[in-house]
């Protein structure tokens, strides 16, 4: 059994890393009902009230969507940082997408550093080097950095290895985001580093 794969998230707020999660997931989860991928399990690791029912919520009725996040909305406490640390930890499935908060903080040190690997997204390109520094110093291994460009009109995938790095264009909530080019392709990545782990 190849060990799990935890993937991490990261980088500044609003950059639309809630967004990333749930199009990865839309665009694994076909490859997994024909066996050739496993189930993406998705963990929210940030108190922001988004967990993975709220992009579908959004797109079934925003008004409703809104004032449940704001009523799920917590601060992020050590202990909130604790448990989901432990859930990290202790997972034990051979893939989890794990969201976190836009911080670099004890809180996120706490809970990345169970994780495997990490994405990069970052609407300011300016703040990618202190955010590479942080998962580098958790011994994660960074796969992807994208350019959250959210005035775009098309991804672009500048290189694919050693690391996938380009851009990813307007991150919009309530849209179906799982057919983007850069989308399909970190899914794809995501589901080799898990070969050998499911079927």
């Amino acid at each position: 059994m190849a060990k799990p794969i935890k993937v991490v998230l990261c980088g500044p707020s609003q950059s639309g890393k809630s967004c990333l999660r749930e199009g990865l997931k839309q665009a694994i989860l076909p490859m997994e009902r024909e066996g050739k991928a496993p189930y993406p399990y998705v963990l929210t690791a940030c108190p922001d009230g988004e967990g993975a029912w709220y992009t579908e919520a959004v797109r079934n009725n925003p008004v409703l969507a809104k004032e449940l996040k704001a009523a799920y909305k917590s601060k992020f406490t050590e202990k909130f940082a604790q448990e989901k640390a432990k859930n990290v930890q202790n997972i034990n499935i051979p893939l989890t997408i794990i969201d976190v908060g836009g911080k670099i903080s004890p809180e996120n040190k706490l809970i990345m550093q169970h994780a495997t690997h990490a994405v990069i997204l970052s609407r300011d390109q300016t703040k990618v080097p202190e955010w590479k520094d942080f998962c580098i110093n958790l011994n994660l291994q960074i796969i992807a950095i994208i350019h959250s460009d959210f005035q775009g009109k098309c991804d672009h995938i500048d290189s694919e290895s050693p690391m996938l790095i380009g851009s990813i264009h307007r991150l919009q909530r309530g849209e179906d985001l799982s057919e983007r080019p850069m989308i399909q392709t970190l899914a794809s990545l995501l589901v080799k580093l898990c070969k050998g782990s499911y079927g």
